[in-house]
């Protein structure tokens, strides 16, 4: 193998090293743990989240009905997927609150705009 030939193949493999890393840090989703991540839409009716360190989450819906699944990180966001109840298998990728005075604008899986906010403790209600 020639000289340059060589010094390619090391600057591909090389290449290919550094695209492994993680584009973007992770989120500080530790903040999330043993708190309520709440959900607020523009009818006022809230949902609450609470991630769990083990990479589950459950959480109550807008009408209260209990929900479950697992999270994982993904693009410096935490992406939540449902398994109760049984939905698309899909995932849903966002930025949660990380400081409990300031929340986050976004929107949820069907675009609606929402406001989310970090609440002290495990709590039912979004107070």
């Amino acid at each position: 193998m020639s000289r340059s030939a060589l010094v390619l193949a090391v600057l591909a493999l090389a290449g290919r090293a550094r695209a492994a890393e993680p584009a973007a840090p992770a989120p500080n989703v530790a903040a999330t743990f043993g708190n309520t991540v709440v959900s607020v839409y523009p009818d006022g009716r809230s949902q609450k989240v609470w991630i769990q360190p083990d990479g589950n989450w459950t959480g109550l819906s807008r009408k209260g009905t209990p929900l479950a699944g697992h999270w994982f990180l993904k693009d410096g966001k935490v992406c939540l997927r449902q398994s109760r109840p049984p939905t698309l298998p899909i995932s849903f990728c966002q930025a949660l609150p990380v400081d409990m005075a300031k929340g986050v604008d976004s929107r949820d899986v069907l675009g609606t705009p929402i406001h989310l906010r970090l609440v002290k403790g495990i709590s039912e209600n979004p107070g």
